[in-house]
C-alpha cells in the first residue's frame, strides 16, 4: 500500500479545486489535488504540503471525508482525502499540476463526460455527496 492523500476545498460559490495532472499516473486527466505522504510526515501536513505545491494556495485540513484505492504500478495506492478551507482564490499550477481551475457543476460534468476526471473521481465524488455545484 502506497498511502496518499487528496484535498477537497470548494469556493464560497461551491466550485471545486481542480489540477490537471502533469506526470503519470493520469497525466493529462483532471484530479483534486493531493499525492504521497512522504516518510515521517502526516496526513494533515502531506495535504497542506501537496496543496501548495499544486496550486499555491495555503489551506487548513479538516475531517477525513473517506478513502479510496486505486492500481499503482507497484502495488496500491491508498488514498485519504480530507475536507479543506482557504480564504484565497488564486491558483497558481506547479510542481505536478499542468493547469488548476475552480470548477462548477456544469464544468465537472463536461469533464466527466469527455473522459477528463481522473478514474473514477466523478463517482467517488457523487458516492459521498462532494461533487460541485452549479454557480
Amino acid at each position: 500500500m502506497i498511502r496518499c492523500v487528496g484535498a477537497l476545498i470548494f469556493d464560497p460559490r461551491g466550485r471545486l479545486c481542480l489540477v490537471k495532472r502533469a506526470n503519470e499516473p493520469g497525466k493529462g486527466t483532471w484530479s483534486i489535488p493531493g499525492g504521497r505522504v512522504e516518510q515521517g510526515e502526516d496526513d494533515h501536513s502531506a495535504v497542506r504540503r501537496e496543496v501548495f505545491e499544486e496550486t499555491g494556495l495555503v489551506v487548513t485540513v479538516g475531517d477525513l471525508v473517506g478513502r479510496v484505492e486505486r492500481p499503482a504500478p507497484r502495488g496500491t495506492f491508498e488514498i485519504l482525502d480530507y475536507s479543506c478551507w482557504t480564504s484565497e482564490w488564486e491558483l497558481s499550477p506547479g510542481d505536478d499540476a499542468a493547469d488548476a481551475m475552480w470548477a462548477d457543476g456544469a464544468t465537472f460534468a463536461t469533464l466527466d463526460r469527455n473522459g477528463q476526471l481522473s478514474a473514477g473521481l466523478a463517482e467517488t465524488l457523487r458516492d459521498w455527496d462532494c461533487s460541485p455545484r452549479n454557480e
